[in-house]
């Protein structure tokens, strides 16, 4: 038993209970919430665990006379749960429970449909995972997603709700591993009740939480160095993609911060990178030495390959400038980790040796009027044996600063990972 807490909104619940579930961070944990309000409360908590973000589709059958008082509760992964005590109750016979459980299906059939043509379901099976949702009542809806999550194959489930009856929890904590409840009040009211700012969330609010994912700042170390990031992490197919930025930029480049925003709405993960530390990148002899570029870069994958965020992901690579040149060497390094590479007004030219050595499909994307940028990557690109595109974009320069030019570019890119990422799979 708590005392009873008020909350301002369902993302302020969310960062209380992310401290409270901070224990379970170095597990590699996946966060679902719970559709819809969940969602909100499960976006605040993955971001700040570090961990994936998915939600599970659930589908509460309301009473015929009270619709949000829970009979009982559907799950996709074709579960069902009944509060047979609350129907006999109620006087809710058999017909009417099979009545209700089907048009309840049906709807439940309909968002999975819609939800997961956007955003295929994670693969849970030996995961540890958090089902976030903003409130417990009756524990129906609660009892569907933790049934649905361990025949998913989840090998540890646990409930997470900044509010929740005393009831609810008890028999919660019947079919969880662990539940986490900040507060429960000794007489429970309707889980906005505890909220000061409670809206009912759209199909298209929850999508919108989901595409937005997880985004922060992260500190990568390779080998003696912290290499400061931009980590952006999205439900979708995939697959990550890491930025290697050219001399004199960095992961604060507007350019790439908007080509990484349009692959985040594809469902791509993004991490712009930077290679060299404040005091290096002030050496010009460093931004140019493409091998220190390539073994930072080579670096940053293994940490991608350990870190629970994205450890999932396959990785692509996206290199401007010289950045691209180091993005060559690696590819070549690391032909079983790199699934393709897109260079944006590259020096692929600098990393000559290893460019008959690539395997992955590598998209050199030009400005027609960066003509001497245009003519190396000619000249390079003959020396490559895998397979790549050369695209011009016409009146287009070296930084890409015409209208619609980055347009160009990150649509291009969009598509190159996307096709890439669907051979690879095949």
């Amino acid at each position: 038993m708590t005392d009873v807490v008020h909350f301002v909104d369902r993302h302020q619940a969310g960062e209380a209970l992310a401290q409270a579930l901070d224990p379970f961070r170095d597990e590699a944990p996946i966060v679902l919430g719970l559709t819809r309000g969940g969602v909100s409360v499960a976006t605040v908590v993955a971001q700040a665990l570090n961990a994936p973000l998915d939600m599970l589709v659930v589908q509460k059958i309301g009473a015929p006379s009270e619709p949000e008082l829970g009979l009982g509760a559907l799950a996709e992964g074709d579960v069902q749960v009944i509060d047979t005590v609350l129907c006999q109750h109620l006087g809710v016979g058999d017909a009417e429970l099979r009545r209700l459980s089907r048009a309840h299906a049906d709807a439940l059939d309909a968002r999975i449909r819609h939800y997961r043509q956007e955003f295929p379901r994670h693969d849970l099976r030996d995961r540890l995972v958090i089902l976030a949702d903003d409130g417990l009542a009756t524990g129906s809806t609660a009892h569907a997603a933790i049934r649905s999550a361990r025949r998913a194959g989840a090998r540890h489930v646990i409930l997470a709700v900044p509010v929740g009856s005393v009831a609810g929890v008890r028999q919660i904590a019947q079919v969880a591993d662990d539940v986490i409840c900040l507060s429960t009040p000794e007489v429970f009211g309707a889980v906005g009740f505890y909220y000061d700012d409670f809206p009912q969330l759209s199909d298209r609010g929850m999508l919108e939480e989901l595409t937005h994912g997880t985004r922060g700042e992260v500190a990568v170390p390779v080998g003696e160095v912290l290499l400061q990031g931009i980590l952006s992490v999205v439900h979708g197919t995939g697959p990550l993609v890491v930025f290697a930025h050219g001399s004199g930029s960095s992961r604060l480049s507007p350019r790439n911060q908007e080509v990484a925003q349009h692959l985040n709405q594809a469902g791509m993960a993004t991490l712009l990178i930077d290679l060299l530390t404040e005091d290096e990148a002030a050496e010009r002899a460093q931004v140019f030495d493409i091998e220190h570029l390539a073994d930072r870069l080579e670096g940053v994958l293994a940490w991608t390959r350990t870190a629970p965020r994205t450890s999932h992901l396959g990785v692509s690579l996206f290199g401007a400038s010289t950045g691209a040149a180091a993005a060559i060497a690696v590819a070549a390094r690391c032909p079983e980790v790199v699934r393709s590479v897109v260079s944006r007004g590259g020096r692929i030219d600098l990393a000559r040796r290893w460019l008959p050595l690539v395997q992955a499909p590598t998209l050199l994307i030009v400005g027609g009027d960066d003509v001497d940028v245009l003519r190396l990557n000619r000249e390079a690109s003959a020396h490559m044996r895998c397979q790549v595109s050369l695209k011009v974009i016409p009146g287009a320069s070296h930084l890409f600063e015409e209208p619609g030019a980055l347009d160009q570019v990150a649509n291009l890119a969009r598509d190159w990972f996307a096709a890439t990422a669907v051979s690879h799979a095949a």
